[in-house]
């Protein structure tokens, strides 16, 4: 209906929209840019019940390119997100996208065509830990989107309990399946990133276990949770392929990280930019038990649009085109220092594996003896050096 109604209507205004929506109420509406003529219209509209829907008109000098509406139902006082509508500039529905809960935890992102109805594909957006037994080895734990961990790639890879229960979390849910998806964009489109990287991790250092954490984008502040979850279950890596333009972000991490005894692995970015004159948190603070890591190539260049700092970053290691699984189980290469921190990782978890004595001082110090000048780069762009092969044992 919200298609049919709205989507002819050129110059939507909030306003408009309410009108023309019996019973809705004018929630919110943002033009960006703000100035001039506006390239994306959004609006959000509450309906009678409580329920939502959210309109985005995109466009192009006033001419319709693409609509978007979709509906938020409203359950136990929160808003859940149920169906998106995508119609071209001729208002025809081409495709949707519903959200289906099974029986929990199970929850499918389902792909149809444009009678919203007729099934393309399911992907899954959250399921049941897999059975299984702790298999031993040095335990990781890998801060991202989540880990597609029903994936037989995984499922015999992951950390344990006494019991057989999987250690992790869900700290942007709160709840125990960190299943992949980064949602901050839309509930109906995540982005898969943990799995990818987990992927190369489970490749290059095949004895470790893997204890996955969805990051926390509601309260950054639980970052200090996820610290002390993962030396609690014994992690001595944490595996941190993220980070933000926001120092307020990372004062719990740094405070909690400070505090035991794991390495953690950071990502310098991928912005293009010295992170010493315009910082990236947590890649520039100042902890002994962390390294900061960027992408190069083979050559030891470093990789177009990955971040550098001669005081910020500690390494540089090829993270250009790495093989990696995404999160159907599909081949693919992926690139930057994101990709950087599993090799780099991997490296850490197969000397502890050999010399699991190792203090965390002395795992930073093996790492850092490995790291040569660049061969390419004149003037150093990072603090220690180039690994050549971080999968070279």
């Amino acid at each position: 209906m919200a298609v049919a109604t709205l989507c002819p209507v050129d110059d939507l205004s909030g306003i408009e929209a309410q009108s023309r929506l019996p019973g809705s109420w004018l929630v919110e509406e943002t033009r960006h840019p703000a100035d001039g003529e506006p390239g994306v219209v959004t609006i959000r509209l509450a309906l009678p019940g409580a329920d939502e829907i959210s309109i985005e008109r995109r466009q192009t000098a006033g001419r319709l390119r693409q609509f978007r509406a979709s509906y938020f139902a409203r359950i136990d006082d929160e808003l859940a997100p149920r169906l998106l509508a995508i119609a071209d500039g001729g208002c025809t529905i081409q495709s949707a996208r519903e959200i289906r809960q099974a029986e929990p935890p199970w929850l499918y992102l389902d792909q149809l065509d444009g009678d919203l109805t007729t099934l393309r594909w399911s992907e899954t957006l959250q399921a049941p830990w897999p059975e299984g037994s702790d298999p031993g080895g040095v335990r990781v734990a890998l801060v991202d989107s989540g880990l597609a961990y029903d994936m037989n790639l995984f499922r015999d890879r992951l950390a344990r309990d006494p019991k057989g229960v999987p250690l992790g979390f869900d700290y942007w849910d709160l709840d125990p399946w960190p299943y992949d998806g980064d949602v901050s964009r839309s509930p109906f489109l995540p982005i898969r990133h943990g799995t990818a990287v987990a992927s190369v991790l489970a490749r290059e250092a095949p004895d470790a276990t893997l204890i996955p954490f969805r990051y926390p984008r509601p309260d950054m502040s639980r970052m200090a949770d996820i610290v002390s979850d993962a030396a609690r279950a014994g992690a001595r890596i944490l595996a941190m392929p993220l980070g933000s333009n926001r120092i307020d972000d990372w004062s719990a991490f740094a405070a909690a990280l400070a505090q035991h005894d794991i390495l953690a692995i950071v990502s310098a970015g991928n912005d293009g930019r010295d992170i010493d004159r315009n910082p990236l948190w947590p890649a520039v603070l100042p902890l002994e038990n962390m390294i900061v890591v960027t992408s190069a190539d083979g050559f030891g260049r470093l990789a177009q649009g990955s971040n550098w700092g001669l005081e910020s970053v500690d390494i540089m290691l090829p993270a250009e085109n790495v093989p990696i699984i995404d999160f159907r189980g599909a081949s693919g290469t992926a690139s930057g220092s994101s990709y950087a921190v599993p090799r780099l990782a991997a490296l850490a978890a197969r000397l502890l594996q050999r010399e699991p004595s190792l203090t965390i001082g002395q795992l930073r110090e093996r790492i850092f003896a490995r790291a040569t000048p660049s061969p390419f780069e004149t003037s150093p762009v990072v603090a220690v050096g180039w690994i050549p092969d971080p999968s070279a044992d």
